[in-house]
């Protein structure tokens, strides 16, 4: 963290009464407005969470610690990772330090579980992380820089099809909401581009370490692909059983670019060459925008960006437009203004909200392949542009 940002950080114990009735506090342009971060900073998503607070931070740095004119107070406090901690991040930072908007979450069953606090206390949610279909949905309140499972899945299933030459592809995914999420959406996508689904398995979420009977399942299917959506470690791992069983060298591998963003393509490394998988940036991306970002991100932090730093330096560039627009700063003039901030001019390419508050945005196929900086995400094409 550089010097500019003012943060506080809480350490939150779960409460079980998450009943608001709060009314949202004003500011005058002479005072600081504080700003709710919710990222992980401890549990198995720390490093994500790591990520969101230095992309936030950087624009605050950028900016000299000001959004929209005025100074900026973040109030910091950990999401965990379990969602009833997460919920009681996001509940006491509305209800005890009267933050005028909450930034961050990473996971979907917190992002979803947190909507009604939000609506009730009404008090702007910007998500930076969680893809859950469910959440963003045009209310006032509720608003996403991230993506959406099914708009991720729908977009990898034409490139599966285009890429193969409408052959086809061996499902596999966690067995829970997200891991379906992805996997419904590719092969509605999939098989509506006329390719075809060689078979589906799915194993328990979290707690998966071997997947040798699911690959001799994939061998037999006679599959031209296989589509595997993992995160984290269970990325990291399946990855790496996929490059140890021998299909890499006939069989390509397609995923959700969280099987190889940030930290696990570290970890991976040359077992993820040839990976190729579907997200909305890449550190490769060749654009001014996007070279400045890298540059000034790694001179900060001595680190790559990942989608997740992107993600949220994104959401301090709408609450700058937002907080500019506004006069004097409540909650519900913030929410008001967030829709209509427009274009948002990103690192990732130019977006801005769709109607229900999520990203309409390009997405890209990348592939890893070593550099001299080592193996990175590099972009082969766009597979989808805003509005398709």
């Amino acid at each position: 963290m550089t010097g500019s940002v003012h943060r506080q950080l809480l350490v939150l114990a779960p409460i079980s009464a998450l009943a608001l009735s709060l009314t949202a506090c004003a500011t005058t342009s002479e005072s600081k407005v504080s700003i709710g971060l919710v990222v992980p900073t401890s549990g198995v998503h720390k490093s994500i969470g790591t990520d969101m607070s230095r992309g936030f931070d950087l624009y605050l740095d950028q900016h000299g610690g000001k959004l929209g004119g005025r100074l900026i107070d973040v109030v910091e406090a950990d999401e965990g990772d379990r969602t009833e901690i997460g919920v009681a991040a996001v509940t006491r930072l509305i209800q005890d330090d009267e933050v005028q908007a909450v930034v961050g979450v990473v996971s979907s069953e917190t992002a979803l579980a947190a909507k009604d606090v939000a609506i009730n206390s009404e008090t702007p949610l910007i998500v930076t992380g969680a893809g859950a279909d469910g959440f963003a949905d045009g209310s006032d309140y509720l608003w996403r820089t991230s993506s959406t499972n099914t708009d991720l899945g729908s977009a990898l299933g034409k490139a599966v099809a285009q890429g193969t030459d409408r052959g086809s592809a061996y499902v596999i995914g966690s067995d829970d909401a997200t891991g379906h999420e992805f996997s419904d959406s590719f092969m509605i996508a999939l098989e509506a581009s006329g390719s075809t689904v060689a078979g589906q398995s799915y194993t328990p979420a979290g707690v998966t370490e071997e997947w040798s009977g699911l690959f001799d399942k994939v061998k037999e299917s006679g599959a031209d692909a296989i589509f595997a959506a993992y995160a984290g470690k269970e990325a990291e791992a399946f990855v790496t059983q996929y490059r140890e069983s021998g299909l890499a060298k006939r069989i390509r591998l397609y995923g959700p670019g969280f099987l190889t963003e940030g930290d696990v393509l570290s970890a991976l490394g040359g077992a993820a060459s040839g990976v190729r998988t579907a997200l909305h940036y890449s550190d490769t991306m060749d654009s001014l925008m996007n070279d400045a970002f890298v540059k000034d991100y790694r001179k900060a932090y001595d680190a790559t960006p990942t989608v997740y730093s992107v993600q949220a330096y994104d959401a301090a560039a709408a609450l700058d437009k937002a907080l500019g627009l506004s006069d004097d700063v409540n909650r519900n003039e913030v929410a008001d203004s967030l829709g209509s901030v427009g274009t948002i001019v990103s690192p990732r390419g130019n977006w801005s909200f769709d109607p229900n508050h999520n990203p309409d945005q390009p997405y890209f196929l990348r592939v890893v392949r070593g550099t001299a900086a080592g193996p990175r995400n590099v972009v082969l094409q766009e597979i989808t542009s805003p509005g398709s």
